[in-house]
């Protein structure tokens, strides 16, 4: 399938349903899925992550009873950062392109889940604020079992008590969702979880880094 076509089935998928998951391993390859693997393992056993919080702005509430993974803001800063950015900008593009969403900017983080931690359902955005617009996640895990938990649950955009599907963490495999529109979960992980989300955004003028931990 070239880019076009699997543009015109993601803009088919988001239209339709409001999310849709896939194997990305043939646009960006086993090196660079290699490389942001190595970056985050580096930056967990560095203790290099600092824990998440729930909402926006500048004063974010850190419940551990509602989400517990680990964040580092992306910078481009690394070969393998400037490879994935420039892949999620053309992403960007098409979507503009096909969805005439408006997109304008990216942002993106590292995320671990050790064993233990979960996320509870939630959106990521809120109806109306035209921020982020549509997010994407992209898993880092080789050999990821059912029995290692860690799912990203979706739920259907008809009926927020009704999961539509689970989303294994494995290597190579992407969730993209309208930001306010999905409800999603991560379940309790039961071995470590590392990811990479994205979200592309209506609005021009980046938060301070403070104000999104």
């Amino acid at each position: 399938m070239d880019t076009a076509q699997w543009l015109d089935e993601l803009a088919e998928g988001l239209s339709e349903h409001g999310w849709m998951s896939f194997d990305i391993t043939p646009w960006l390859g086993e090196a660079l899925l290699k490389s942001l693997q190595a970056e985050i393992i580096l930056l967990d056993q560095k203790d290099a992550l600092k824990s998440a919080g729930v909402g926006r702005g500048s004063s974010p509430v850190r419940d551990r009873s509602i989400r517990r993974d680990k964040i580092a803001w992306l910078q481009g800063s690394t070969p393998a950062q400037a490879e994935i950015f420039e892949f999620f900008q053309s992403l960007r593009l098409g979507l503009n392109q096909r969805l005439f969403l408006g997109l304008k900017r990216i942002e993106a983080h590292y995320a671990t889940y050790h064993c233990g931690d979960f996320y509870k359902p939630h959106v990521d955005s809120f109806q109306g604020r035209a921020s982020r617009i549509v997010s994407l996640v992209l898993y880092l895990n080789d050999d990821w079992l059912p029995a290692d938990g860690g799912a990203l649950q979706i739920y259907s955009r008809q009926n927020n008590s009704e999961v539509c599907a689970r989303i294994l963490p494995e290597a190579g495999r992407v969730a993209v969702f309208m930001s306010e529109e999905i409800l999603h979960e991560v379940v309790e992980a039961h071995r470590t979880r590392y990811s990479l989300a994205c979200w592309f955004r209506q609005d021009e003028i980046p938060l301070p880094i403070s104000a999104l931990l």
